[in-house]
C-alpha cells in the first residue's frame, strides 16, 4: 500500500540554473526500435560525441538497467511497462539536472513512450525512432536473440511473437538499414543545435 503521508520537497535549484552552469539544456533523447536496430551503438557514439563537446551526459541502456534498477522485472507486457515507467522517472531527474540523457530501449508500446514524454518538461523530450527493417535486424542479430526466438527458445520477443508499435509522432526518424552511425549522430547533433539545446 502506498503511503499518503509524503510531500515533495523543492530544493530551489532549478533546471534553468543547472543548464546555465552546464552551458547547454537538459534533454531526453529516447531511442526506440527493434532489437538489433542499432540503439546501443548510436547511444555509445552519441554520448562520446557530446562528451567531447563538453556536455553533461548519461546513457540509460536496456540491458544495463535490467542488471540493476529493473532486475526484478521480466518481459510480460506489464513488466515492460513498469520497466519503462522506472526509466522515464530516472530520465526526468537527469533532465532536471540539466543533463542530456540518452535512453536506449526497445520500448515497444506507444502508451509507455507517451508516459515518458508526459513527465519530462515539454519540449525537452526527443522520441527518436531507430527504424530498421526486421530482416536486417535478424541478419545482424548481435546477441543471437532472433535465432533463439525463431527456434522457440525465447517467447514474447518483440518483432517475432510480441508487437512493436511504430511511434506516431517522433521528433527524429533514422533508418539505420541505410544510414551509417556517423551520419546518424550528426543528424541528432544538428537537431539539438537547431533547437538551441547545445551550441556548436
Amino acid at each position: 500500500m502506498k503511503s499518503k503521508n509524503i510531500t515533495p520537497v523543492d530544493f530551489g535549484i532549478t533546471r534553468e540554473m543547472r543548464e546555465a552552469r552546464n552551458g547547454h539544456k537538459g534533454a531526453c533523447i529516447w531511442l526506440t526500435g527493434l532489437s538489433g536496430s542499432g540503439k546501443s551503438t548510436i547511444a555509445k557514439a552519441l554520448v562520446d560525441k557530446l562528451f567531447e563537446m563538453g556536455c553533461q551526459t548519461k546513457v540509460l541502456d536496456g540491458d544495463n538497467i535490467r542488471h540493476g534498477l529493473c532486475s526484478d522485472l521480466g518481459f510480460s507486457s506489464e513488466d515492460r511497462s513498469e520497466n519503462i515507467r522506472r526509466i522515464a522517472e530516472v530520465a526526468k531527474l537527469f533532465v532536471h539536472n540539466g543533463t542530456i540523457v540518452i535512453c536506449a530501449f526497445i520500448s515497444p508500446f506507444q502508451k509507455d513512450r507517451d508516459f515518458a514524454r508526459s513527465i519530462i518538461d515539454e519540449g525537452h523530450f526527443f522520441e527518436t525512432y531507430i527504424n530498421c527493417d526486421i530482416e536486417v535486424c535478424k541478419e545482424r542479430d548481435p546477441k543471437g536473440l532472433y535465432k533463439k526466438a525463431l527456434a522457440g527458445e525465447i517467447t514474447g520477443f518483440t518483432g517475432i511473437d510480441s508487437p512493436y508499435e511504430i511511434p506516431n509522432r517522433p521528433e527524429i526518424v533514422i533508418d539505420t538499414s541505410i544510414v551509417e552511425v556517423e551520419e546518424t549522430i550528426n543528424e541528432i547533433i544538428c537537431i539539438l543545435a537547431q533547437k538551441s539545446f547545445i551550441y556548436v
